[in-house]
């Protein structure tokens, strides 16, 4: 589920917003204040910001200038050309004009959801708060490093390469065998386990959830 955070003051646009995404099957964040956003962003990398600029204490102009690697669409009442311009020139990715149409929107955010994905690196997986970069055999969770035994790394990036699957217990041992022959049904519900305790004490929350009697899947937030 790709998630999006939406940084507003107004309470009635934001409400009107998160019900148009929650209904496209967008997951959301909210932030009132240019404050409160970069608290949410340091806690939770979204896929995708929807960023006012009228922002009470940390305006929008100062909260794009922290946002990197995220695409970001300012939503705004200001229709100056040399404003729009500035931005994007400073990096944001689009910018919609208060007030608007929510199909136009919608658009707009799937055009730079995809474009995103385009983009992203081929060794970078992501999922929720989790960051796997295969290429330095690197986890991190909501910015943290988290040291995996070979086992549990090849066991995450599994089911982070399926996030929406449940991965028999069968099927794991199978398709980790090249890289962990060690493996056995025996002890796979250990490393299962000892990988979601891992996980957990650096995100505080579970990320893998066990499917009785099949296997295991990512955890949907």
């Amino acid at each position: 589920m790709k998630h999006i955070l939406i940084i507003d003051d107004d309470v009635t646009i934001g409400n009107m917003l998160e019900e148009v995404l929650t209904a496209e099957g967008y997951g959301v964040s909210r932030a009132y204040s240019g404050t409160e956003a970069l608290l949410v962003l340091s806690a939770r990398r979204p896929d995708l910001v929807l960023l006012d600029l009228m922002l009470p204490g940390i305006n929008g102009d100062e909260v794009l200038a922290e946002i990197r690697g995220i695409p970001v669409i300012v939503v705004s009442a200001k229709v100056d050309v040399d404003n729009k311009v500035k931005l994007l020139l400073e990096g944001a990715a689009d910018y919609v004009t208060k007030p608007f149409d929510t199909k136009e929107l919608l658009a707009r955010i799937a055009v730079q959801l995809r474009n995103a994905s385009f983009q992203e690196p081929s060794g970078l997986l992501r999922f929720d708060d989790i960051s796997m970069d295969t290429k330095a055999h690197a986890v991190h969770v909501s910015g943290h490093a988290v040291r995996l035994t070979k086992t549990e790394y090849a066991i995450l990036k599994l089911l982070m390469q399926n996030p929406s699957q449940v991965i028999t217990k069968s099927s794991i041992l199978e398709r980790i065998s090249e890289d962990t022959p060690d493996c056995m049904e025996s002890s796979l519900k250990v490393h299962v386990s000892n990988l979601r305790k891992k996980l957990r004490q650096a995100g505080e929350k579970d990320y893998i959830e066990a499917v009785w009697g099949i296997g295991f899947k990512m955890k949907e937030a």
